[in-house]
Order: structure tokens, then sequence, then C-alpha cells
């Protein structure tokens, strides 16, 4: 059977969908061992843009994608085993979609070459290409994990010019610490929830990817003044918000922190808040209930003290902590994890507690 054939029978119809289905999922071993690879082929194509690939496995390529379209951005999930990527000036000629691919290593190493910078990368960074422009690399992965996360950006949209960013092509930026492990944070996170949007919140979606996306790429290249206050101010906004994630364990996270962390006033801070309705300290604090409330229904903290986990997420006082959740919630801690243990769902981590 052609590829085209696979194609049109049992995946075509899908693809073509992925402008008003948010989420498309693909795997190579629905099919032969011999078709695997040009299916591959012929699917990242579609999907994102047309290289000449090459694989050491091509003779049994086991690989997965799954692919959440925002409008013209995409959030692509990836696992496979070595691979290595040629685009050519004549494809650039054939077909351009006049995008920016940024590429997140989370297992393997690869190499990148374009601009006339060549770069070897690893697990933990992120490197940027151009589809206009010629480029090469390889990708040393594995098929039983997922080996990378990749954010395809139209240039049009990105709110920086373009002989700025070509600066980042082929520059290995690590993602484990500043904006870039923000970055990844995020991406992480909306792919893992893909399953939970909507249409409507495409827009919301997109808005905030390429800000945060803009805002990493600026401080990179020490030219966030290049862009616009209102995606400096998201961008600022989504960072205060990671950093209270990574930090709400902390009982002396406050409003004050926050703004002396991001060097801002704490008048600017609550302006940053107020225009999403609320303040620095409800924010943190319903943040923090929230992963309360995540721990108290599950079933593997079914042992955990409720005072523990209470401290486990900054609150030091248990009967703040029952009231604050009371009032949240509307319900107390010890009756919420009571019905959330106990619902009419059996199964191997619910029956260790009974």
């Amino acid at each position: 059977m052609t590829v085209q054939a696979i194609l049109s029978r049992r995946y075509v119809g899908i693809i073509r969908g992925c402008g008003t289905l948010l989420v498309t999922d693909f795997r190579t071993d629905v099919v032969s061992e011999a078709e695997r690879f040009p299916l591959f082929e012929e699917v990242a194509a579609q999907t994102h843009m047309r290289n000449w690939l090459c694989s050491e496995q091509e003779d049994d390529f086991r690989a997965t994608m799954r692919v959440l379209s925002l409008g013209d951005v995409q959030v692509t999930a990836l696992a496979f085993p070595q691979l290595g990527m040629l685009r050519t000036p004549k494809l650039i000629r054939q077909g351009d979609p006049e995008v920016y691919q940024m590429n997140c290593a989370l297992k393997g190493d690869g190499a990148i070459s374009q601009h006339g910078r060549d770069a070897k990368f690893r697990a933990g960074e992120f490197v940027l290409v151009d589809s206009s422009h010629p480029y090469r690399g390889s990708l040393n992965a594995t098929p039983d994990c997922l080996s990378s996360l990749v954010l395809t950006v139209p240039r049009a949209v990105l709110p920086l010019p373009q002989k700025t960013v070509q600066r980042m092509s082929a520059v290995p930026v690590p993602l484990n610490h500043g904006m870039g492990g923000v970055f990844y944070r995020w991406l992480s996170d909306i792919n893992a929830r893909a399953n939970e949007f909507t249409p409507a919140d495409i827009p919301t979606l997109t808005s905030v990817t390429v800000d945060l996306l803009a805002s990493m790429l600026g401080h990179c290249l020490d030219t966030e003044t290049a862009l616009t206050p209102e995606s400096r101010r998201r961008a600022l906004h989504l960072q205060i918000r990671d950093f209270t994630h990574q930090h709400l364990s902390d009982p002396a996270l406050s409003p004050a922190t926050l703004a002396a962390a991001h060097q801002i006033s704490l008048r600017y801070l609550h302006q940053l808040f107020a225009a999403e309705g609320t303040t620095p300290a409800a924010w943190i604090r319903r943040s923090r209930l929230e992963r309360c409330r995540r721990d108290l229904a599950n079933p593997r903290l079914c042992l955990r003290p409720i005072h523990a986990i209470a401290a486990r997420w900054g609150f030091t006082d248990p009967a703040h902590f029952s009231r604050a959740f009371r009032a949240t919630y509307g319900t107390t801690p010890r009756d919420y994890r009571h019905h959330a243990l106990h619902r009419p769902v059996h199964d191997s981590t619910t029956d260790v507690c009974e």
C-alpha cells in the first residue's frame, strides 16, 4: 500500500482537521514496519514543514506525535529514535510556511547547523530554526518516552525583528532556569492539559505562548525593549505566576517577596493582578488551597495528616487553613477528603486506603 493510500484511508481527515480540532494523535506502529518511516515523513511534512529525513532505524521506525493546534501556533510532543533532517534551498522554494520552530529537547542529544553556526545540544536545552533558511540537524532519542516538545510559530506573529531572532538560531538555551524554565514549564503544562482545552481557549493560549516566547528571546538577546508594553506585561505576569508555583511551600512567600524577586514595586504588582480581578495575596492563597485540595483527593496520600498537607503548601496554622478551605470549597478539609476518597470508583490505588 502506498503512503498516499495509507494517509487517505486513515489519517488525512484527522490531519486536515487541525484547524478546528485541537488535538491530533499519531503513531507509526499502526502500520507495517516497512511503511512506518515513509508514513512519519509524510505526516511530519503535512503538520510542520517538509525536510529530507533519514534514520538509522528506518526499517522499524517507532514514533508517536501529538499536535496541539492553537490556530497558526502549534505545540507538538514527539517520541522517536535517531533522526536526521536536512532543509535545502530547493525545499524552501517548493514551500515555505515562514515559521520559527523551537525544539525543547527532553531526552538524548543532537546537533543543529544554520546561518553558519554549528551547535550541539542536549536534553534540557532549547534550539530555534527558521524555516526560510537552510539547516541540517540530528536528534538521538528514544521511542519509548517523550523526546521533545516543538513549538511552531509564524514569523509574522512574533513581535521581534526577523534579523534579531535569527541571532538565536542554532544557539542552545537552557530550560532549567530563568525565562527558559518559565517557557518550558508553560509548554509542558499546555501539552499535559491538551485535552482540557476548547476552541474558545485558543486566542488566550496563543497570545500567552507568543508573548512568553518573545520575552524569553528578548531576554537572551538583551532586546526586551523591542517588545510592546502589553507583551512585556503579560510575560512578566506569567513569570511571576511560575515563580509563585515554584515557591508555594515557602510560608514566607508574600506579595512583598514576589515584588522583590522580580524587581518591581508592590504597587505595580497589584496593578498586574488587578487586571484579572484579583490580588497577589488572594492568588497565592487560592493556589495553595488548590494544591492542598489535590493532595487531599490523592489516594496515595490518604495516610498523611491533613495538617501535614497544609504545612507542605505554606499553611502553618491548621485552624486558619481549615477556615480558608471551607470558605473556598464549602466544606471542611476532612469532609472533602472523605468524599473524594470514597467515590464509587474502585481501582488498585483506592483499595489501598480502605
